[in-house]
Order: structure tokens, then C-alpha cells, then sequence
């Protein structure tokens, strides 16, 4: 009896030996999990439709992102098009803070909308990474409008309310507050209709289906030479811009109505600081690349870098004009 209780230990030593060296042996052949950014593509999000401005600075811009973050980086552009960025910001929101997706912002409409409606998306929810530019607000019409500036505009809707027509890319974008800005500095209506992108409000406008779209500089690369030609009838800008420098800015016409349009890129928040900080210093990497700023095209004057907590500051500071907006505006 006593032997066979030997014997039962032995046997049991040795394959327990057996099932922790298999398990030893299993874990080593395991790859390791890859660190950040080289485990599988990052995400990126954009809140409108192909073609327009946010989503060609997306493509040019995710190549050199890639090649500044190194290790075998790679971005995905996908396109969450609606409710002027909302579905986009919602969806990065909702994402893992794990630095595999990351979204471009939009300001104003990422800051305006919780301040007149409920929304889904909390801006809190998303920590900022770097404003990469800052836009100014332009309306343009047909070359062949009878309208030529802004007062011309204004006059027609004194005389007949909202019976000139708008294109903007959704309620609370920079096109939509600067139309909103514009009827209420001037005591007018106007007749403002969303679209999902500066493409399909510009294809809109070459259809003659709206009198002006309200889009930014980057957006138009040469008024005379688009599909159908356009002539630029104000710029929404503090100054004119070093590209138009021929356009009267809107208070240059009696008119004080100033909204840029800045992009940016934020994170889920929760994201690992040395991640934010990676991703950080790939945008302003990428902002100083001399083949970037050649492939950047009307991008380039108005690229305008700012960290993520200096440009969260200075979208707070903005607060107070945002709710005077929203609050003239009818509440849903």
C-alpha cells in the first residue's frame, strides 16, 4: 500500500510537472501584444460627407499623422456623415479611450449645439488633441446672381422675407451662425437650408436649387474656375484673408457678423496622456511638413496649431457669444 501511495505522487508530480510546462511553453509562443499604434488602424471620424472640406483635410493630413507616429501607424478615414458632426462626435464619444479612434472636431457646432437642444453627444466627453485650422465663413453665389455684396442681399429680404435661399452644413456650424448673425445684426429672414457636406451644398448652388452657400475659404479653391462659376460676396473674418484679398469682409460692409471654422482632433476621454501626447506631436509634426503644406492647398494659409487645453480655453472664452445665438434661435 505503501509503494502504490509512492508511486500515485510520483505519477502526480510529474504531470502536474507536464501541465505547467505546457503552460509555460503556450504563454511563450503567445505574441506579445503590439503597444500602441502598431496592434491594428486607428479610426478616424469625420462628421461629413466625402468631398467636403473636413474630409479632404482628413485624407491629406492621415498619411503624414501615420509617418510621424511611426511603428507601423495606420489611419482609416471613415465618413459619419449628419446632424452637423453630432453622429461623429456621438460615436467617439462612445468609443474605447484605448487611442484607436480619434475624431476631427468641429467648432462651432461641437460647442453650439448643447446650448440650444438636447443632445446625446457631451462635449466633456472628448478631450481635444490640437486645433489644426481656423477658417473664415464666406458667402457665395452664382456668377451670374443679381446680388452682389451684402447689402444688396440685405435689401431683398427687407423687402421680401426668406426669399432668399441658404446652404449650410447643418444647424450650429460656422455657416449656419454666420447666417444666424448676419439676420439678426441686419433685422432680416432668410430662408437657410441644411446639407451634410460643402459638397452637396456646393452642387446645389451650381444647380441653381439655393441663391448662396455659405462655405469657407479652404473650401473654394478658385470662385471662377468651379463647376459652375461663383463670385465671393463677403468673408466672415476679422480681416481679410491673405488668399481673398480683393472680398470686403461683412463688417467692411456695415454688417458685424465675424465666425470661423476651426478643425480640430480629439480623443475619447480616458486616453492614455503619453497616447494624446503622441498623437499631439504627430499633428504638429505634420503642420510644419514642407510636402504637407504643398499638398494642403487652400488649407495652408489658414492652418493655425493649438494645443488641446489652450484651445479648449479659448472655446470657453467664446461661451458667452455662443448662448446669445442659441437663445435667439427657436428651441427644440
Amino acid at each position: 500500500m505503501r509503494y502504490g501511495l509512492k508511486a500515485f505522487k510520483t505519477h502526480y508530480a510529474i504531470n502536474t510537472l507536464g501541465v505547467w510546462l505546457l503552460f509555460a511553453t503556450g504563454m511563450a509562443a503567445t505574441p506579445a501584444r503590439a503597444e500602441w499604434p502598431s496592434d491594428h488602424p486607428i479610426q478616424v471620424y469625420v462628421g461629413f460627407a466625402a468631398g467636403g472640406g473636413t474630409d479632404t483635410m482628413a485624407r491629406t493630413m492621415a498619411p503624414f499623422i501615420q509617418r510621424y507616429l511611426g511603428a507601423n501607424a495606420s489611419l482609416v478615414v471613415q465618413n459619419k456623415p449628419g446632424a452637423a458632426g453630432e453622429i461623429s462626435n456621438l460615436s467617439l464619444m462612445r468609443a474605447a479611450p484605448d487611442g484607436y479612434t480619434v475624431g476631427v472636431v468641429n467648432l462651432p457646432a461641437m460647442a453650439f449645439s448643447p446650448l440650444y437642444r438636447k443632445t446625446s453627444f457631451d462635449p466633456a466627453a472628448l478631450q481635444l488633441v490640437a486645433r489644426v485650422l481656423s477658417d473664415p465663413t464666406i458667402l457665395v453665389a452664382r456668377k451670374d446672381s443679381p446680388y452682389n455684396n451684402l447689402k444688396d442681399v440685405v435689401a431683398a429680404l427687407k423687402k421680401k422675407p426668406a426669399s432668399l435661399s441658404f446652404g449650410h452644413n447643418g444647424v450650429g456650424t460656422n455657416g449656419h451662425l454666420a447666417l444666424l448673425q448676419l439676420q439678426n445684426v441686419a433685422g432680416v429672414k432668410a430662408n437657410d437650408i441644411p446639407y451634410n457636406g460643402t459638397a452637396q451644398s456646393k452642387t446645389a448652388l451650381f444647380g441653381g436649387h439655393i441663391d448662396f452657400a455659405a462655405v469657407t475659404t479652404g473650401e473654394l479653391q478658385d470662385a471662377s474656375k468651379e463647376a459652375v462659376p461663383l463670385k465671393i460676396i463677403a468673408q466672415m473674418g476679422e480681416k481679410r484673408a491673405a488668399s481673398l484679398p480683393d472680398v470686403p469682409t461683412a463688417r467692411e460692409q456695415g454688417f458685424d457678423d465675424v465666425m470661423p471654422a476651426e478643425r480640430g482632433i480629439a480623443v475619447p476621454a480616458g486616453v492614455p496622456p503619453a497616447i494624446v501626447e503622441k498623437l499631439r506631436a504627430a499633428v504638429r509634426a505634420t503642420l510644419k511638413d514642407p510636402e504637407y503644406l504643398k499638398k494642403a492647398g487652400n488649407d495652408a494659409p489658414v492652418l493655425a496649431y493649438l494645443p488641446g487645453d489652450d484651445w479648449a480655453r479659448e472655446i470657453a472664452a467664446r461661451k458667452p457669444m455662443m448662448r446669445k445665438l442659441a437663445d435667439s434661435m427657436p428651441k427644440e
